[in-house]
């Protein structure tokens, strides 16, 4: 099984678990990607969206469980082929969020490219923002270097 291990500077990361955390609260009862079920049965609609908004905080609770003890003793996180692809979807959707929440006035193509003045935004921004480009990196270490396959299931 393929496993990737990241070492993480503790001091750098901390703060932003507490902005992964409240987004995390933010995502626990509202889908990170609202859903158009408008010509839906009311009640369909309802139940599927209840299943999908459970799903997201289970993939959110994988996320969370990888910064646990053992990251705060050796500041090592994990991925292999049986998380992967729950931690993909959980920081695509805190991503969203933070993006809806906090980075909506930077744009879509200043958000992707990274190309951002960090002095000129409010603290508030700047950490959501370093937070949403560690959850990227996060992505993309998971799509580089474990196998594609398993994303696709």
């Amino acid at each position: 099984m393929k496993r990737i291990e990241v070492k993480l500077a503790l001091p750098v990361v901390a703060p932003l678990l507490d902005v992964i955390k409240g987004m995390a609260d933010s995502l626990r009862r509202s889908l990170a990607a609202p859903l158009g079920l408008t010509d839906l049965d009311a009640e369909f609609g309802s139940a599927w969206a209840d299943e999908l908004v459970t799903a997201q905080n289970e993939d959110v609770k994988a996320l969370l469980a990888l910064f646990n003890d053992d990251f705060f003793a050796d500041g090592v996180i994990a991925f292999d082929e049986d998380n992967a692809e729950q931690i993909v979807r959980a920081t695509a959707a805190v991503r969203l969020r933070l993006r809806e929440l906090y980075l909506k006035a930077l744009g879509d193509e200043t958000l992707e490219s990274g190309s951002v003045e960090l002095e000129h935004l409010e603290p508030t921004v700047q950490k959501a923002f370093m937070c949403y480009l560690f959850l990227a990196t996060i992505q993309e270490l998971i799509i580089q270097h474990l196998d594609s396959s398993i994303l696709e299931s």
